[in-house]
């Protein structure tokens, strides 16, 4: 589907209709919750998850796609895929995604969270997916073109999307068409998903793109950085990161303004710092970002002039290792969730392969309150062991799940919304699974685990009955990477 305009592919409904302001509050009731707790208190219990899945870099020549999987216990196609809907070329990298609508637009009842967002992480491409005709079937609504995008805005690499109480849809891009840091910026798609501009005002793109979230009670948006394109996509090469073609800073930005205020350099402490969130109560001037690299969890506040700053809040010390590229290996922190109530937050090391739990209660003082081992580098049977201070050498435990052995390592994961089930996915980015597990991930596909929560007092256990295998798919195995449920879940709403 060449072209430099945006395409139909499907009947268009209705037009979802913009917000009209930025409060989005009234009595009418538009989609999501009135309150974090209200989503958690009231929120239904999760039957449906919609899951990225890649086939580009695996040898697969077929398009990557969105696959539905069945998480309802009583479903008799419970921990199935029970829908795939493929993407329209071959290899646009499917990453992330996100809601036309959240509860930032709770307040206007005709707007409704119907379309899924799924921009392509290399092709540049961003998806529109009707997912209200059938909830478990999803049909292509329409497609938006790299070349309508790059010819408006100079934008490339789309990875995060958020919609705005406005009605219209805001992208993160991590570079230009060529996959140059210095072109990135943020895209806005209007209510009907035509191409409207960048956000931002001119002169005030950051230094590298990656994740965003807004705090509008605070008139604040703070973006994090990964790296150029041009470095990522081809594999991680650590002279790169010498190079400063990795990010380490987090921008300041005046919400809705697009105003760059502020930009923190966190340092070697803060080394490609990724998915970033505020606390979900719109209220508070504190939130967290995970530095991969580094694997270090950095908080980020409001200080008493206004300002903002950081500290290091949660440290994950790298480990000595033997049989590994490097003589340290770090937990690379890739993901992490805040629940709904602000109590915990749940953070992934992809390469030591343990989930963690941490009561937030404290913001400043994390305190460790569970951890699970699903798989990583580091599991008994590995080529790689990690060295104790007596100079033993160790491997961990990890459980098989109906008979299988956990392969690659936790990436991804999303919370329900009453905080007692994590999910998790285990590709990263189709050239870096390649690099850091090799083929074998690649030539068996991903899986999808289910972590139990106890929320009372702390706690995670593997749930032995769910394993969803991409690897088992019909068109071949498949790389999975970021989940969502239909009625809208703990990293895409936010409130205002």
């Amino acid at each position: 589907m060449a072209g430099a305009t945006a395409v139909d592919v499907a009947a268009t409904p209705a037009p979802v209709k913009a917000n009209g302001g930025g409060a989005g509050c009234c009595a009418a009731k538009g989609p999501g919750y009135a309150t974090p707790r209200e989503a958690m208190e009231k929120g239904p219990r999760e039957g449906l998850l919609y899951v990225t899945c890649v086939y580009n870099g695996t040898g697969i020549n077929k398009p990557d796609y969105l696959a539905t999987v069945d998480v309802d216990p009583s479903s008799a196609t419970y921990s199935q895929v029970i829908h795939r809907l493929p993407a329209t070329h071959i290899g646009d990298e499917l990453h992330h995604s996100g809601w036309n609508a959240c509860s930032s637009c709770h307040g206007d009842p005709s707007t409704s969270r119907r379309f899924l967002i799924l921009p392509s992480l290399l092709s540049g491409r961003v998806y529109v997916v009707d997912t209200a005709k059938d909830p478990r079937a999803p049909a292509l609504h329409k497609v938006v073109q790299a070349e309508d995008i790059a010819e408006k805005t100079g934008l490339g690499f789309p990875h995060t999307s958020h919609c705005l109480a406005t009605g219209d849809i805001m992208i993160s891009c991590l570079g230009d068409k060529e996959g140059n840091a210095a072109g990135n910026g943020f895209l806005l798609l209007d209510s009907e998903f035509n191409v409207k501009g960048r956000w931002e005002k001119p002169g005030h793109s950051p230094l590298f793109g990656y994740d965003f979230w807004y705090q509008p009670r605070h008139k604040t948006m703070i973006s994090s950085s990964w790296g150029a394109p041009a470095a990522f996509r081809t594999g991680f090469d650590l002279q790169h990161v010498q190079d400063g073609l990795y990010g380490r800073h987090l921008h300041v930005y005046d919400w809705p303004g697009g105003e760059l205020k502020q930009t923190l350099d966190l340092g070697s402490t803060g080394l490609l710092p990724l998915e970033v969130r505020f606390l979900h109560d719109p209220s508070k001037d504190t939130g967290y970002v995970g530095c991969a690299l580094t694997s270090n969890m950095v908080r980020f506040f409001k200080t008493a002039d206004g300002s903002w700053s950081h500290e290091v809040a949660i440290s994950i010390e790298p480990l000595k290792v033997r049989n590994w590229m490097l003589p340290e290996m770090p937990g690379l922190i890739t993901d992490f969730v805040i629940s709904l109530d602000d109590r915990y937050l749940y953070l992934v090391n992809w390469l030591h392969g343990d989930i963690r739990q941490y009561n937030i209660e404290d913001p400043a003082k994390p305190v460790l309150a569970g951890q699970v081992w699903v798989g990583g580098l580091l599991q008994k049977g590995s080529d790689a062991v990690y060295v104790t201070e007596d100079d033993k050498e160790e491997q961990y435990t990890v459980p098989q799940v109906k008979g299988h052995r956990l392969r690659g390592g936790p990436q991804m994961i999303q919370l329900s919304l009453d905080g007692k089930r994590v999910y998790v996915t285990n590709s990263l980015f189709s050239r870096w699974d390649e690099q850091f597990y090799g083929v074998d991930l690649l030539r068996k596909g991903s899986h999808m685990l289910q972590i139990d929560v106890d929320t009372k007092n702390g706690g995670l256990a593997i749930n032995p009955n769910f394993f969803v295998d991409f690897g088992t798919e019909p068109e071949g195995p498949s790389l999975a990477h970021e989940m969502r449920y239909p009625g809208g879940d703990c990293t895409s709403d936010i409130w205002i």
